[in-house]
């Protein structure tokens, strides 16, 4: 019995061991999965907050314009000693072109670019007469160049990106804005760009004060970006005003101003307020312009044809000559 004893408990004591060592592996074996498991889910879950949550580039830039000077007859004023306030980051030779919705007033935001060759213009501006800016109106004076002391005035210029009708690109600026303010500037980048070949990063702002509908003035940055600034760099800030005419920019409203800026529309009977508006059909083949009841607008191709509303000097102004059966 005894014999029979010493040789059954190492084999129960061999049996026992053998279930203990398969019910650890067992339990390993049920932790393993659940560690590749978790992280599987870590890694396809956290970029999407992550990229939800991603500020979008900043591509605005804001002036006070009470650090702004008073208007004194020149035309713009140099900010921040003429260095525009772009980071390394910015500098691509991409080009690009972005321009801001209109905000709830009808009112343009920024206008960024990174122009180059291939954005440039091709063909001849078209018609911009339909598009009506924040605060437009249609007012001539004799002390104004062209008479019109309103213009409707690109952000970044036609020349520069081919823009020509788009609402989130054009704001009511003044002859001298246009011309003696912003012009310069976008002829000296056109040239450049022109001349080398290279990139300029340009961005420009409409500053309107309150819920003005006519911008004070206008914000404007460049940077030549293969040769960091050496051939243009410049960081200004435009006034959009008029020699000799006082402008209410909350809505657009002007009188001739004598120098004490309290004179009213009604005492400046010298300016002509253009206050009617017709709806003119163009033929942008002919160039001429018709009334909408004319029968040469039924004969006209539906290519060729265009309506325009504004006064009959505007579409003059345009290049466009009345039709000789309807004499509108």
């Amino acid at each position: 019995m005894r014999k029979l004893q010493k040789t059954l408990l190492p084999l129960l004591l061999a049996v026992l061991l053998c279930f203990t060592g398969c019910s650890g592996t067992t339990a390993d074996a049920d932790n393993t999965p659940s560690t590749p498991s978790q992280t599987t889910t870590t890694s396809t879950e956290e970029p999407t907050p992550q990229e939800d949550t991603q500020p979008a580039p900043e591509t605005t830039t804001a002036i006070d314009l009470g650090s702004i000077p008073a208007f004194s007859g020149e035309p713009y004023v140099a900010i921040n000693n003429n260095v525009p306030d772009f980071t390394d980051a910015d500098l691509t030779t991409s080009s690009f072109e972005e321009y801001s919705s209109l905000d709830s007033l009808g009112r343009c935001g920024v206008a960024y670019a990174c122009i180059g060759t291939d954005l440039m213009p091709t063909e001849d501006r078209g018609s911009i007469g339909q598009v009506k800016p924040s605060g437009w109106h249609t007012v001539k004076y004799d002390c104004v160049d062209g008479k019109y002391l309103y213009n409707r005035c690109h952000l970044i210029g036609y020349q520069l990106t081919a823009e020509n009708a788009n609402e989130n690109n054009l704001i009511t600026g003044t002859r001298y804005l246009n011309v003696e303010g912003m012009l310069p500037f976008e002829n000296m980048i056109a040239d450049y760009i022109k001349e080398t070949g290279n990139h300029v990063l340009y961005r420009v702002t409409p500053i309107f004060e309150g819920n003005n509908l006519v911008a004070s003035g206008v914000h404007m940055e460049a940077k030549s970006v293969e040769d960091n600034g050496e051939g243009i760099l410049f960081n200004v800030y435009c006034y959009n005003a008029q020699p000799g005419v006082g402008i209410d920019y909350a809505t657009g409203e002007s009188w001739l101003d004598t120098g004490s800026g309290t004179e009213t529309p009604s005492s400046s009977p010298s300016s002509s307020v253009e206050s009617g508006e017709v709806t003119y059909i163009l033929n942008t083949n002919s160039h001429k312009f018709h009334d909408p009841s004319c029968s040469s607008v039924d004969q006209m191709s539906d290519s060729n044809k265009e309506e325009f509303t504004g006064t009959r000097d505007e579409v003059i102004a345009m290049g466009y000559e009345p039709c000789g059966r309807c004499n509108p």
